[in-house]
């Protein structure tokens, strides 16, 4: 009898503490639900370019990214005739501005770069991720991005007076702000400023010249996006003296259209654009082609990522 009666009371006690601790984690489980969480927005756009201006986007911490952007000739050319359809639109055309870049994000809020954008062009980037669109312990309807760009131009053709080194710099600077209004569309604001160290003298000619550019990405399907980008440049475009003396004019226009295609590697791109430039520098500030469609280019970016840690952080 009595160990009936021990066996009974250790079975109820057990059972106690069975029903307490399954009314403890029911508790803790009702108030780990209760907590805010940090939703975090990711993929604004697919590529850290939207077309030709940088996004918000960075690679991951720890990654390094390979990326080639390519122009083609103009469309057509009302003097070639019939030969244009031998450049086929531009593509063979033997004329051709090609951009290639590597940048490194050694933390999740900075990104440094160097690029080469031909006619012996060198360029630096340096990008800082300020605020990141999220909701939950910290709400903030967009997220902010500032780039600086540095423009060498090392050519022996390049006049600059006395011969000083920072008079072949130029310096873009952009800051990005973008949101993401749901699975299919973002969209980005693009204010931008470039300082020229020279300039060709003259009563309308100035160091700084502005911007103002939008940009956005609507998804198709799961792999593939259009995107586009609309800058006007603010001054210096019309009746520009340049080095020669000359009065020219420039379109303040940047148009571009694009077509993403995800395929799990890498971002391919096809685009069409308004400017046979490769860099930003030219294209706001000296882009010689006018709003005729036939002066428009062909183009692609392809871009690829390599993880240099051994663990990568995508946020």
């Amino acid at each position: 009898m009595k160990r009936i009666a021990l066996l009974s009371l250790a079975s109820l006690f057990f059972a106690g503490s069975t029903f307490a601790q399954d009314d403890l984690l029911a508790d803790l489980k009702s108030e780990d639900s209760a907590k805010i969480k940090e939703n975090i927005t990711i993929a604004t756009f697919k590529s850290t370019r939207i077309i030709n201006m940088q996004s918000v986007e960075m690679t991951g911490a720890g990654n390094l990214q390979f990326m080639i952007i390519h122009h083609f000739g103009s469309l057509w050319d009302d003097k070639e005739g019939g030969s244009n359809f031998g450049r086929l639109f531009g593509i063979n055309s033997g004329v051709a501005n090609t951009y290639m870049s590597f940048d490194y994000t050694p933390v999740r809020w900075l990104n440094l770069g160097i690029g080469f954008a031909g006619f012996s062009t060198l360029e630096g980037t340096a990008k800082f991720k300020i605020l990141r669109q999220q909701s939950g312990v910290h709400n903030y309807p967009v997220s902010v991005v500032w780039v600086s760009q540095a423009n060498f131009n090392s050519s022996k053709s390049f006049e600059s007076p006395n011969d000083l080194y920072w008079n072949r710099l130029s310096y873009v600077h952009q800051l990005l702000i973008a949101r993401k209004f749901s699975n299919k569309f973002s969209l980005q604001f693009i204010p931008s400023m470039i300082h020229r160290n020279i300039v060709a003298y003259g009563i309308e000619n100035a160091h700084n010249i502005y911007s103002l550019g939008i940009g956005g990405r609507i998804k198709l399907r799961e792999k593939t996006a259009l995107t586009f980008e609309y800058s006007r440049q603010l001054n210096m475009y019309e009746n520009v003296i340049d080095k020669t003396g000359e009065i020219v004019s420039y379109s303040p226009n940047l148009f571009s259209f694009g077509y993403d295609w995800d395929t799990g590697g890498h971002i391919f791109q096809f685009f069409l654009t308004n400017s046979l430039f490769a860099t930003n520098v030219a294209q706001l500030s000296v882009n010689p082609v006018k709003d005729n469609i036939g002066q428009w280019s062909l183009g692609f970016n392809l871009n690829r990522s390599y993880s240099v840690k051994h663990k990568v952080k995508t946020q």
